[in-house]
């Protein structure tokens, strides 16, 4: 009755739109008032909770993507991937969804890549001819990658909770995200098949090509600065994040020139109130999960899932169903701290990867931020393109089928997710 009813009024609060850190503190009130606890005990729980030395990377990471993005980053990004692909039949489709890949790599969040790349793609796409709801859709979609392929601040949620490997878990991302844009790109090339008013760009001569790399190659070491030095053993992740915030602060006051002194005060401050977000939202779940486990809610959901006698197929589809029915109304974040333990005895029980769990659970998510009713990146892609969410809705179908798809390959061929993991090992 007690599970029944967190539950219940977590539910009721995000149903009434009340935003989920605050639907979270306050179901998580509730239920230490039902279950005879302390109020006091609420702080230190959040206390214990972010205090973490792994969570650090969440607002470092958030401010490192803040400063690529008044770098001109993704601006010599978009440029780059023009003059490579842009005169192929489609070329916009790669562009998007080569540029999404190497944001997710700079920001690790998905409504920051959208937001940081629509505002100059999906004119870009209107005007070269295409369809501007789906070029919504797929830049929405693309996005979702953010929190895919590393770095990726729901990866370092999910490690803080399942006690994985922050490293293993972005080196699992990898190949995933990689396979979850490829499938993104088919659906968008299958859509836009017979558009006949579509625009090729001219083809770009070498030495423009090698111009724009030239131009955009501080930006393409981003990556490669904050991932080789944690399969180099160089940096944890939460110092890599660190290091990505001074590289890109060095970067766009001395390389690019383009973050001028005045710059830093706005920059921190929108770095400060995305991390305040998502620390908000951590906050609360993490009570909220502390509630499940001590009174054995989350330890009778285990055993109940257990209890069907499912062979291991059915209970990855089981896993699957239930991450991307919550995707429907839950962020990564929120959903990993009420679901995580729940999952974790089952996992276990059923010899399914910490690591393999993680990333596709996340690609569940991912999915999750182009389904409606929240749809967070549609959100993001319809304020930017000026257009109702119905509309881009209807044209955001094919990508979660696409998705879908993507997810079952993932799900169902472990080694895609574990190669690399086990390679740098």
């Amino acid at each position: 009755m007690f599970g029944v009813t967190l539950f219940a009024v977590f539910f009721a609060l995000v149903f009434l739109n009340i935003p989920i850190a605050v639907a979270l503190g306050l179901s998580s009130l509730t239920g230490l008032y039902m279950a005879d606890f302390s109020f006091a005990m609420f702080p230190s729980i959040i206390y214990t909770a972010i205090g973490r030395f792994a969570l650090l990377a969440i607002p470092f990471f958030i401010l490192a993507g803040t400063i690529m993005e008044y770098a001109g980053i993704s601006r010599r990004l978009i440029r780059f991937a023009y003059v490579c692909v842009g005169h192929r039949k489609g070329g916009l489709i790669s562009v998007v969804v080569v540029v999404s890949c190497f944001f997710a790599a700079i920001s690790g969040s998905g409504p920051a890549t959208v937001a940081a790349l629509g505002g100059v793609l999906i004119p870009a796409m209107a005007e070269a001819g295409y369809d501007k709801a789906m070029a919504t859709a797929l830049i929405s979609a693309s996005g979702g990658m953010g929190i895919i392929i590393p770095p990726s601040i729901a990866f370092v949620v999910y490690a803080s909770i399942a006690d994985v490997s922050v490293g293993a878990l972005f080196s699992g991302g990898i190949i995933p995200g990689l396979i979850v844009g490829f499938a993104y790109y088919l659906s968008a090339m299958y859509m836009a098949r017979n558009d006949t008013g579509i625009t090729r760009f001219e083809k770009a001569s070498m030495k423009e090509r090698w111009l724009a790399f030239k131009d955009t190659f501080w930006g393409l070491m981003t990556p490669v600065i904050i991932l080789g030095g944690i399969y180099g053993g160089i940096y944890t992740p939460t110092e890599a994040a660190g290091v990505a915030v001074v590289y890109g602060l060095f970067v766009g006051l001395f390389i690019y020139k383009e973050i001028k002194i005045g710059d830093l005060w706005k920059l921190c401050v929108d770095a400060a109130i995305s991390s305040g977000v998502v620390m908000f939202i951590v906050a609360g779940a993490s009570t909220f999960a502390w509630l499940l486990t001590t009174t054995h809610v989350a330890s009778n959901i285990s055993s109940a899932i257990m209890g069907f006698g499912a062979d291991k197929v059915t209970m990855l589809l089981l896993i699957n169903v239930i991450f991307l029915i919550t995707g429907l109304f839950l962020d990564a974040n929120s959903a990993f701290y009420i679901l995580i333990p729940i999952m974790m005895p089952v996992i276990t029980a059923f010899k399914i990867d910490p690591v393999h769990f993680g990333v596709f659970v996340t690609v569940n998510m991912a999915i999750g931020l182009i389904t409606p009713p929240v749809a967070i990146n549609l959100f993001v892609g319809c304020n930017i393109a000026q257009l109702s969410m119905t509309d881009v809705y209807k044209k955001s179908v094919p990508f979660v089928v696409a998705g879908v798809i993507a997810l079952l390959v993932i799900t169902f061929i472990p080694e895609i997710t574990l190669f690399i993991p086990r390679f740098l090992r």
